[in-house]
């Protein structure tokens, strides 16, 4: 599949033109640092786009277009996370989730994955209820903060960037049916959370 864009701002890159790099840098940033924060966490998110900024450069020649450019950037800059990481393993089996021989996705989710009904909208035209949004988020951030490594990981890459399952098996090295059992479990504990704040108004 040719990737025509991708095909141009290549050259114009290969052709040292400073705005391309611009462009790229503009365009590809957010995803990349959210790949690292994924893999390695907040700590050392920023030090792994600096890396892989640099593999970038330093193999914008070997660039070959079998994939898009989104795809190869967000790559090596999951292989420059895991490198980081290499000493811990990424493959989860799933006897080691609880619940895991029990996995059945139940009907608040369509078959794309998503929430058939999601929670309620809150109004945001009133301090009561701007600040009932602000004490959801701090619900929300606690609960990310509880999920295991791997489960946070593939929650964020789906949900905050998008990414198709067979793309996030592939960046974080783990099975395809784990990874359906991570993201099943991660969104239902995010949903719990979600329940609960609407019908107590807390965490």
């Amino acid at each position: 599949m040719p990737y025509e864009a991708d095909d141009r701002l290549i050259k114009r890159l290969l052709g040292g033109e400073q705005r391309a790099f611009t462009e790229l840098v503009k365009t590809y940033q957010s995803p990349m640092r959210a790949v690292a924060y994924a893999i390695v966490g907040a700590s050392h998110a920023d030090e792994i786009v600096q890396d892989a900024w640099l593999a970038v450069v330093r193999n914008l020649a070997k660039f070959e277009g079998r994939a898009s450019l989104k795809t190869w950037l967000l790559t090596i800059t999951a292989n420059t996370a895991k490198s980081k990481l290499r000493q811990i393993k990424r493959e989860v089996s799933l006897d080691s989730l609880p619940g895991g021989h029990d996995f059945n996705p139940d009907q608040r989710y369509a078959e794309d994955g998503h929430w058939s009904k999601p929670p309620q909208n809150w109004e945001q035209d009133t301090p009561e209820a701007l600040l009932s949004q602000q004490e959801l988020r701090e619900c929300l951030d606690k609960t990310l903060a509880s999920l295991n490594e791997v489960q946070k990981s593939v929650l964020m890459l789906r949900e905050r960037q998008g990414l198709e399952l067979d793309e996030i098996c592939n960046l974080l090295d783990i099975s395809a049916s784990n990874v359906r059992v991570l993201l099943h479990r991660a969104r239902l504990k995010v949903f719990a959370t979600l329940e609960h704040f609407e019908e107590t108004g807390q965490c």
